[in-house]
């Protein structure tokens, strides 16, 4: 599995759009720095163009990239639930990612806990990782279903069935914190 992971990863780079195994169901994947890739995904999707997509980094560190800054009290219960099945809503106002935020000024970040999908990580830097569906359409549990939906518009990365809840979103952008799902 590692050789095609690392060939997803230099593709993911590059900035195509793959369907992978993320760390809760198969991801539409693309670079977050890369705009052109993250309006392929868009429109792939047929995703509201207003609603923004969680991104998912390799480490805390990854933040600073976004001009993403923590509390302290932020960084601690950061420390408690990464990595793992946990999106986080943070501030990230930064114009250069508006195509990010979608004018949201805030982006939810998740560093998985599957170290086939952090080696991933690791290569391709961080990714855009919505869920391998169009919107309102249930996501694919494995890659036959993913290819009836996307064709031959993105690259795939099997590993069979994945059948798990998406991850848990919380919001950390106000002085309460709030449980969106």
């Amino acid at each position: 599995m590692f050789k095609q992971s690392a060939k997803a990863a230099l593709l993911l780079k590059g900035g195509a759009v793959g369907v992978i195994p993320t760390d809760t169901i198969y991801g539409i994947c693309g670079s977050a720095f890369n705009r052109k890739t993250v309006e392929k995904i868009y429109k792939l999707r047929k995703r509201n163009p207003k609603k923004p997509v969680i991104v998912l980094i390799e480490n805390i560190d990854d933040l600073k990239k976004f001009g993403v800054k923590i509390s302290s009290s932020q960084k601690k219960f950061l420390a408690k639930v990464w990595p793992g099945k946990v999106s986080v809503i943070l501030k990230c106002s930064l114009k250069k990612f508006v195509y990010l935020h979608r004018g949201t000024k805030t982006i939810a970040f998740r560093i998985p806990k599957n170290k086939e999908l952090v080696k991933i990580l690791k290569i391709s830097g961080p990714l855009v990782a919505p869920s391998a569906n169009p919107e309102k359409r249930k996501p694919a549990k494995n890659i036959k279903e993913a290819k009836k939906y996307f064709k031959d518009k993105v690259f795939y990365l099997n590993c069979g069935n994945l059948v798990s809840k998406p991850s848990k979103l919380i919001d950390l952008t106000g002085k309460i914190s709030k449980i969106l799902r």
